[in-house]
């Protein structure tokens, strides 16, 4: 019997000719992870260890994202224990105003290629197996044993084939794809498995918009998920990696636990109303609605790419966000800041009036800069909405593709962008 791409890399890793779901595995990493969230319960579990030194400098990074810059005293302290860490260690650590949020910086700076494991300690870093490599989250004391050990255990997943046909309409996005997904299998649909997403639709899209299908992964309950490489993909890893990388294919007669086919062209912009990602209606059944807002964030680990932000700038060019909606845009990485101030996309979000911040996870996990009260609407480009997830367990999110966010910043209400592309404001 043949092996999905997933097993393909596992078997590699741990040193089997072939895996089959179900076993249960020592696997050599490529890279660890951990976050300022995660990281300080994983440096108390790695000095439990009685460990002195990780096992590659070079392949264990620490990133702080989620409460960058701290907003009191205890995120400052999490911040210190992360530094004190690596300058001890020597491991690589992205320092405020170099980084970003881990799961858009690591690619972009090449951490991670195709063909390697990666764990990291947050859920949403299958985001990189968009690169054709097997990204996962774990828990901080499996992160220990990795920076220890340089491997970690896990049971081989069964694969999920998702495949894509058509092209998509002219306001269908990734984030609409990918929603459209879990709406249709549910946020328990994938439970520890890999998902590994195919067809024309995929194809025709660039690298941005492939990482923001695998970065919801963790929404359907998935363990990874995969992108078969392509030119797309090496034209994007040859100027970052920084380590070789190994392309693995499908064989023909691989295994799949389950198929799902869809039509792209059939996929509407679509949204996640509250309280899950798996709450899906189109953007023509929302319209009618009439659904106002006090909020609307871009950014995110989800869409925070400089694509992402292009796309909402176009929308917003030249016109205002409404009376009484405050707009919030984040990218994700300083050096996507920098590339969208050198684009002038900065000056058209704060012309339209929008809060710009640096680099941050910030309000998706209602972290800061834009925790939300009893009552609020924000229509969000993030991964996730449910109670509680950006402040107040009463106020709701509502989660979009870029265009449909920068156009509800611009009416108002959940709109769809035709609505106002091309309009000048009135204001």
């Amino acid at each position: 019997m043949g092996m999905t791409i997933a097993e393909k890399i596992l078997a590699a890793h741990s040193g089997r000719k072939e895996v089959s779901p179900g076993d249960l595995i020592n696997v050599k990493v490529d890279l660890v992870m951990a976050n300022d969230v995660t990281a300080p319960i994983a440096i108390e579990q790695f000095r439990k260890l009685g460990v002195k030194e990780v096992f590659d400098k070079e392949r264990v990074v620490f990133v702080p994202s989620h409460f960058v810059p701290a907003r009191d005293i205890a995120t400052a302290e999490q911040f210190k224990v992360m530094r004190d860490f690596a300058k001890e260690s020597g491991i690589v650590y992205y320092e405020l105003g170099q980084g970003g949020i881990e799961h858009i910086l690591l690619p972009w700076k090449g951490h991670v290629v195709p063909g390697d494991v990666y764990c990291g300690a947050d859920s949403h870093t299958p985001t990189c197996g968009a690169l054709g490599a097997f990204a996962c989250g774990m828990g901080s004391t499996d992160i220990a044993v990795a920076m220890a050990t340089g491997e970690v255990w896990m049971k081989v997943p069964a694969t999920m084939r998702l495949i894509y046909h058509g092209k998509m309409g002219k306001w269908t996005r990734s984030k609409d794809l990918i929603l459209n997904t879990i709406g249709r299998i549910g946020t328990d649909g994938a439970t520890y498995m890999a998902m590994q997403f195919e067809g024309e639709a995929l194809k025709s899209m660039s690298m941005d918009a492939r990482f923001t299908m695998t970065n919801m992964v963790a929404e359907a309950g998935g363990k990874t998920g995969i992108i078969p490489v392509d030119e797309v993909t090496l034209d994007y890893v040859r100027p970052r990696a920084k380590h070789e990388w190994t392309v693995y294919e499908p064989d023909p007669d691989a295994s799949y636990i389950t198929t799902y086919e869809f039509d792209a062209s059939a996929i509407e912009p679509t949204v996640a109303l509250p309280f899950s990602p798996g709450n899906t209606k189109t953007i023509s059944e929302i319209a009618q609605e009439d659904i106002k807002i006090d909020q609307v964030f871009i950014g995110s680990c989800t869409n925070a790419r400089m694509e992402d932000l292009r796309e909402a700038a176009e929308i917003m060019r030249g016109k205002k966000i409404a009376k009484w909606v405050r707009c919030i845009v984040i990218p994700a990485t300083q050096d996507i800041f920098k590339e969208a101030l050198k684009e002038g996309l900065i000056e058209v979000f704060t012309e339209s009036g929008c809060q710009v911040s640096a680099a941050t996870c910030g309000p998706c996990l209602g972290g800061h800069y834009g925790v939300l009260a009893e009552g609020e609407r924000c229509v969000s480009t993030s991964n996730r909405n449910f109670p509680g997830r950006m402040g107040h367990s009463k106020a709701e999110v509502f989660l979009v593709n870029p265009p449909l966010a920068a156009a509800a910043a611009i009416a108002g209400r959940i709109v769809h962008p035709e609505e106002v592309a091309g309009k000048v404001s009135a204001s």
